[in-house]
């Protein structure tokens, strides 16, 4: 052994850690995405629970993006412990797919299927593909593609780097005898927990062990407590994701650890138990990459079918781990583990979004009753409305901002353009619920009232203000298109009416039917009610640009006024509608 041979190693496990990230991470863009939206959907049933974990956590090749991604699930209460455990379970054996992958590295014979099936006849090809594919691509999909193709030909380079630099180094009688106090299963046990804690990747570590497995160094007999001690060194991952989530998010992370930990201590001792009553000679016989992918897909199975029957004890246990708080815990809002799928996370802001829309539509609707009868517990409540929504923004808007500097998909990024935009309309029409109800609260100080005429007209506004402000909220939260179109024409006619109204109280003014300081709180009222009425058009735009995958309002507004006789025939029944008295 020289200092190039140990270059060589390490060389080839940072190609092969390389590898295996850039691959993991653009699966889990390319292919992950539709996948994770199913898996926050389909857990009522444990089967079919277990099996969406499975499946997911196959194609995106790690078990801990999907188990920190439950863990955000149930944080956000989007689903319970009762459902996280077979999702979790499924998980644990989805990710040896990786290790059945990697074994290919231990094809050997001169068949010329086999030859083919050997990592050195189709890594270049998928190597070049991929450089093709991320050069040329000319859309994100294409280029992840390509991203996969070369991350996948990189791990495989690095293993087989890896594998030849051990089997340079596996003569020095010191890197021997390391390997046979591996026998110890105990020692096995806490080197294999040690590895995968500090990778925070199972399958990294089990293709490391497959690398010397390649190169003769590793037993069977090793290879077994070691691959139990990586099931419990991947929990590592989910644990950190639980630091600062809710009781239940940590049971989730805890039942991790305990399914593990429970499955690698039974399974540890009837392992030393058949060894020490039968020593089966396999035991000393050295592993290749296929064992050690049966006997990592055989732990996970045998653990999932010992502790699967009792999930409901399990639940138990993890409860009395992490105990219920003195104080009432609340789901957070946003989670930022949901940012591993974005649909999920964009679907929890626009849930979040339906409920600002219902405050912010409220808000308005009751500063519009305080026109009529003012009353200072309405205001104060109005008030609450506005701070309510305040927060909503916030919050909102900076997750959308965060969720969107990561590399999402086109249709995600559309989606959390569309949210952000309809976040501030939302905003404003609480922010100018507040400004009518202080003009009633000033108008009810002053004990100033509107003549007859300015009263009957303000009802007419206000009416087409309720009227517009419930189309917009079922455009928004129904996706209903008919609600949407009908809002800019009356949106018009909303604009009419304020500047009809104006005029009229002026011309009164003029005769001194009406006095200045009134003309002032009637002049801010038909401001924020007019305003009110813009932000519900932009609203009704976003929709309909929404259904057309267009994100320019103006153009789809524009076109709508100027070139439908759909947009006319509205506008004429609006006006005979809110036709104010003469």
């Amino acid at each position: 052994m020289d200092l190039f041979d140990l270059l060589t190693l390490v060389g080839g496990l940072s190609l092969f850690l390389f590898g295996m990230n850039i691959m993991g991470s653009s699966l889990e863009r390319r292919a992950g995405n539709g996948l994770k939206y199913i898996l926050g959907r389909l857990t009522d049933n444990k089967m079919v629970g277990f099996l969406t974990g499975l499946a997911v956590t196959a194609v995106i090749q790690s078990s801990s993006a999907t188990t920190v991604m439950v863990v955000g699930f149930v944080n956000s209460g989007l689903m319970t412990l009762n459902q996280s455990m077979s999702l979790i379970m499924g998980a644990n054996v989805g990710t040896t797919i990786t290790a059945w992958i990697l074994s290919l590295s231990g094809i050997s014979g001169g068949n010329f299927f086999l030859q083919l099936l050997k990592p050195s006849s189709f890594v270049p090809v998928l190597a070049l593909v991929g450089v093709i594919m991320l050069l040329s691509g000319k859309n994100s999909k294409r280029k992840d593609t390509g991203m996969v193709l070369l991350g996948f030909a990189t791990l495989m380079f690095g293993l087989e780097t890896m594998s030849g630099a051990v089997s340079a180094i596996k003569e020095v009688p010191a890197f021997q005898e390391m390997f046979l106090k591996f026998e110890n299963p105990l020692l096995g046990l806490l080197i294999g927990t040690l590895l995968t804690a500090l990778l925070q990747s199972s399958s990294a570590a089990v293709g490391i062990l497959q690398s010397f497995a390649l190169a003769g160094l590793v037993t069977y007999g090793a290879s077994v407590p070691i691959i139990l001690g990586m099931n419990i060194g991947a929990c590592v991952p989910t644990l950190i994701s639980s630091v600062g989530a809710n009781k239940n998010a940590k049971r989730a992370a805890m039942f991790h650890l305990c399914f593990n930990v429970i499955g690698a201590a039974v399974w540890l001792v009837v392992f030393v138990v058949l060894k020490s009553i039968f020593a089966p000679a396999i035991l000393n016989a050295f592993a290749n990459p296929f064992g050690i992918a049966i006997v990592h897909t055989s732990f996970k199975l045998l653990c999932v079918g010992l502790l699967m029957p009792f999930t409901n004890a399990m639940e138990k246990l993890v409860c009395k781990l992490v105990k219920e708080s003195k104080t009432p815990e609340q789901n957070v809002e946003l989670d930022g583990r949901l940012f591993k799928a974005p649909a999920l996370a964009l679907d929890r802001c626009r849930a979040l979004m339906e409920e600002m829309a219902e405050e912010a539509m409220n808000s308005i609707t009751l500063s519009l009753d305080c026109l009529k009868s003012y009353s200072e517990a309405s205001a104060k409540k109005i008030q609450g409305m506005e701070d309510h929504t305040d927060h909503y923004e916030d919050i909102i808007g900076t997750y959308l901002v965060k969720l969107s500097s990561l590399k999402i998909g086109e249709e995600e990024s559309m989606r959390a353009a569309e949210y952000l935009k309809l976040l501030s309309d939302l905003e404003r029409i609480a922010d100018h619920s507040v400004k009518v109800v202080d003009a009633a609260r000033e108008m009810n100080e002053k004990k100033m009232v509107f003549s007859e005429d300015a009263v009957r007209e303000i009802s007419v506004l206000t009416k087409a203000i309720r009227h517009i402000t419930l189309l917009s909220y079922n455009a928004f939260v129904n996706a209903d298109l008919d609600s949407a179109f009908k809002v800019e024409p009356l949106e018009q006619v909303v604009d009419y009416l304020k500047e009809e109204l104006r005029m009229r109280h002026i011309r009164r003014l003029q005769k001194g039917g009406c006095t200045i300081d009134a003309g002032f709180v009637l002049n801010d009222i038909l401001t924020s009610m007019e305003r009110v009425s813009d932000h519900c058009s932009n609203i009704a735009g976003c929709v309909i640009d929404s259904s057309m995958h267009n994100l320019n309002v103006h153009e789809t507004l524009n076109e709508y006024k100027h070139n439908s006789d759909k947009f006319d025939k509205a506008f004429e029944e609006f006006m005979k509608q809110y036709q104010l008295p003469a």
